[in-house]
C-alpha cells in the first residue's frame, strides 16, 4: 500500500492523489498537519531521499519567512524540531511504498515509479 503524506489543501498533493486514483493505485492520504509525523520517521525520510536539504522546500513562503538563524539547523534534532513546528516546510507530497520514499509529484516520475 502506498501512503501519501501532505497537506489536504495542497494542489500538488491533490494532483498526486488524482493521478493515483486515475491509474487505480491503492493508497492512503495522511495530512501531516492533522497527524504529525514522528521525529524518527522524518529522519528516516531524510535519509531515504538524500538528506534534509532534499526533504525541505526552501522555495516556500514559510521558509522565506523564517528567521535567518532558523534556516541553518546543525543536527537531526534541530531539523526535526523545525519540521514539527513548521510542517509546511516538508516538500509535498511525500510518497511512501514499503521502504521506498520520494518527494514531489510529476506525471513522468509517477509513471516510472508505479509502472503505468
Amino acid at each position: 500500500m502506498t501512503e501519501i503524506y501532505g497537506l489536504g489543501n495542497c494542489d500538488t498533493c491533490k494532483k498526486a492523489r488524482n493521478w493515483l486514483a486515475r491509474f487505480e493505485v491503492p493508497h492512503t492520504f495522511i495530512d501531516y498537519r492533522a497527524q504529525p509525523v514522528p521525529a524518527a520517521t522524518l529522519k528516516a525520510w531524510a535519509t531515504k531521499v538524500g538528506g534534509w536539504e532534499k526533504l525541505v522546500n526552501k522555495s516556500s513562503t514559510t521558509w522565506r519567512q523564517l528567521l535567518p538563524q532558523r534556516k541553518d539547523p546543525q543536527s537531526d534534532p534541530e531539523w526535526t524540531l523545525l519540521l514539527k513546528e513548521y510542517p509546511a516546510l516538508i516538500k509535498r507530497p511525500v510518497v511512501v511504498t514499503g521502504d521506498e520514499v520520494t518527494v514531489g509529484f510529476t506525471d513522468n516520475a509517477f509513471k516510472t515509479r508505479f509502472g503505468k
